[in-house]
């Protein structure tokens, strides 16, 4: 069942293979992996080289081992990235498919008038907690898409509900039966709560497979608040058709709706870099692709068989039930001998995002444990290589940052210690700024470093000017946008840089995390929860920048970036939310994105169904059912939304410290 280069016939060449789906190969598969790790290797060769060189081999003994050990981590992981971009802009610039190498079609996803092959596919919802409104909002948007393309039969909605909240419950129920009271034949929806969700959503999935998956051939995962085409959904079903072999596929989904400052900065970034990331990703992985648990579908019995989550021994954080569970899905799938893939060029896929940087921090704070997790599992037997990637590149993605503080850390001790020990041949190279013994050769890793880091900004930008720029506005408008989005990334990633290392922090000392839903909707973080969430980074970027001020002045401009973007972190949390700064720039046609400027058929369905909520007169729990969700709700949903706000600020006065606050309630 390993069929990573499936032989078949080009449906390219056979109309009735483009109409089922076409046959997904990957030619090539080890060289290009040989290929990708030699240019990461021939990248930090030379760089760790340059290290040697700048730092002394005498004076500082262990200390400057500790640098270039993580000076190593952090490059590499730098460098990974780069060509993983680079692969991605080759790709799109000659319009090349990222598996076959093949020239990629011009045009979008059609769903054709062709019949799907008798196949049974669930569209599955998992819910717990959330809005009521906007989740059937969604499904209703998704169905109605669905219905354009006469294909909706072969389909069945299930909302998997596992709300607990007792003022969601009733709202959750009402929406639902209004919902299938409106949608017509052949939809058909589905709704289960149960009354206890072990497991989270992974056990929420499980259960639906232990009680309906044998009726089902495949089943497409969406989060709450996912929305996916209707072409798109047949096109999924079309390849699984097409490559028995699969046993998941992927798509590319975008942030859309974004209203908030954060928001709107990181829905143009996603359209702009998210399809180039993700086609160099799906160039080097080949059919041991990952999964990032929504916007997929999955052979429903390979996943049954295959996809029992393991245990961890020992406590949370590090032990018992694994949180992360897709990335461990995707590899225990391919283990198993099924193919799983990427397609970065199938559209129609989109979700929503945390409207400010506190909310995503949240989001990031359970993901960051249960990427960790991941790192018990790389000795696990069978796994194929590429999937073990997958597992360390999860827990890379937050380690990083910590590597990345410790060795500025570290960097600053040294040269703190250097110029007040006037250690020789280092105390004239701190007190201009350096640790190094040859300061030009710093300065050549410096940009080195900068242009890996930027460089894959360009590519997108390059390549949106290139092919579509009206896109996105226009290419002044393009161009400015990039130069913002890039400029915004700078200024925030100190920030984001303490919230993972803190992250990384509690769970090395055994904090456990709260599992919470997510909080999708836009709002404007206060001050007081800002300097809550803060606290900390502030503090030590004040004490950190005096320290180096004071005992190596040259080298504080160095880090000045670093201490800027800790100290004005209140600033940055607070405006993340604002919905006016994001108007203000979409007003002046800024950031835009290509779901603004052209929603897609489901997302307009979407927009329209939130507009009739929002205007619909007011009712109440006694009347029409068949009109949910209404204004009502909207206003229920508000007196939520400041309800939990105010608890979560007199738990940030109830706390301790900044640190156990950040932690545990993130």
């Amino acid at each position: 069942m390993n069929s990573e280069a499936v032989v078949g016939h080009d449906p390219a060449r056979d109309p009735a293979g483009e109409a089922a789906g076409e046959i997904l190969q990957a030619p090539g598969r080890r060289g290009r992996r040989v290929l990708f790790l030699g240019l990461v290797l021939g990248t930090v060769a030379p760089a760790a080289f340059l290290m040697t060189r700048i730092l002394p081999t005498t004076g500082m003994g262990p200390l400057l081992w500790v640098i270039f050990a993580l000076f190593l981590c952090t490059f590499t992981w730098i460098a990974i990235s780069f060509w993983t971009a680079a692969a991605g802009f080759v790709l799109r610039l000659l319009r090349r498919d990222p598996l076959t190498l093949r020239p990629v079609p011009a045009g979008a996803v059609s769903a054709g008038p062709v019949r799907l092959a008798g196949r049974r596919t669930a569209i599955v919802i998992p819910i717990c907690n959330e809005d009521p409104a906007r989740v059937m909002q969604g499904a209703e948007a998704i169905c109605h898409s669905l219905l354009a393309t006469g294909q909706a039969a072969a389909f069945d909605l299930f909302l998997l509900s596992d709300s607990n909240d007792p003022d969601v419950i009733p709202e959750e129920e009402r929406t639902v039966w209004a919902l299938q009271g409106r949608l017509p034949a052949p939809c058909r929806t589905h709704y289960r709560r149960r009354p206890v969700n072990s497991g989270r959503k992974a056990g929420n999935i499980a259960e639906f497979c232990q009680r309906w998956g044998g009726r089902y051939d495949y089943m497409i995962v969406l989060d709450a608040d996912s929305v996916m085409e209707g072409p798109t959904l047949v096109q999924l079903v079309r390849l699984m058709d097409a490559n028995p072999d699969a046993g998941l596929i992927q798509t590319m989904p975008l942030p859309v709706r974004q209203e908030s400052l954060f928001g709107r900065f990181q829905q143009f970034a996603s359209a702009l870099h998210g399809p180039m990331l993700a086609t160099g990703l799906s160039f080097w992985q080949g059919s041991a692709g990952n999964y990032w648990g929504h916007n997929a579908i999955i052979r429903v019995r390979p996943f049954v068989e295959h996809c029992e989550l393991p245990v961890l021994s020992g406590r949370p954080p590090l032990g018992g039930e694994i949180l992360s569970h897709d990335f461990v899905e995707a590899a225990l799938l391919r283990r198993g001998g099924w193919d799983v893939w990427l397609l970065p060029d199938l559209s129609g896929s989109y979700e929503e995002l945390p409207g400010n940087l506190v909310d995503y921090a949240r989001r990031d704070r359970r993901w960051s444990q249960g990427n960790l997790q991941h790192l018990r599992l790389l000795s696990t037997a069978g796994l194929h290589p590429v999937s073990r990637l997958h597992l360390l590149f999860g827990a890379l993605a937050y380690l990083a940052s910590l590597f990345w503080l410790l060795m500025l850390g570290t960097a600053s001790a040294a040269a703190v210690v250097a110029y007040q020990l006037q250690a020789p041949g280092m105390a004239s190279a701190a007190q201009h700024g350096s640790i190094p013994v040859y300061a030009p050769l710093a300065y050549l890793l410096l940009a080195v470093t900068v242009v890996l880091l930027l460089l894959p900004k360009l590519f997108g930008v390059a390549l949106a000017l290139r092919r579509e720029p009206e896109r996105f506005g226009g290419p002044a408008r393009l161009v400015l946008g990039g130069l913002l989005e890039t400029l915004y990334s700078v200024l925030i990633a100190p920030l984001m840089m303490a919230f993972h290392s803190l992250f990384v922090g509690a769970v090395v000392l055994g904090r456990n995390v709260s599992w919470t839903s997510q909080s999708r909707e836009g709002r404007m973080v206060s001050w007081h929860e800002s300097w809550q969430r803060t606290r900390p980074f502030v503090l030590g970027g004040l004490v950190w920048g005096a320290a180096v001020a004071w005992g190596a002045p040259g080298f504080f401009w160095w880090l000045s970036p670093v201490f800027s973007g800790l100290l004005l972190s209140p600033l940055l949390v607070r405006v993340s939310g604002s919905q006016r700064a994001g108007y203000w720039l979409r007003e002046r046609n800024l950031l835009l994105a290509p779901s603004e400027l052209a929603p897609s058929a489901a997302l307009a369905v979407l927009g329209r169904l939130e507009s009739c909520a929002v205007a619909a007169p007011e009712r109440t729990g006694s009347g029409d059912a068949a009109g949910a969700p209404v204004a009502w709700l909207q206003d229920r949903r508000a007196r939520r939304a400041g309800t939990r706000d105010r608890v979560r600020n007199r738990r940030g006065l109830g706390s301790e410290s900044g640190w156990e606050d950040a932690c545990n309630d993130a």
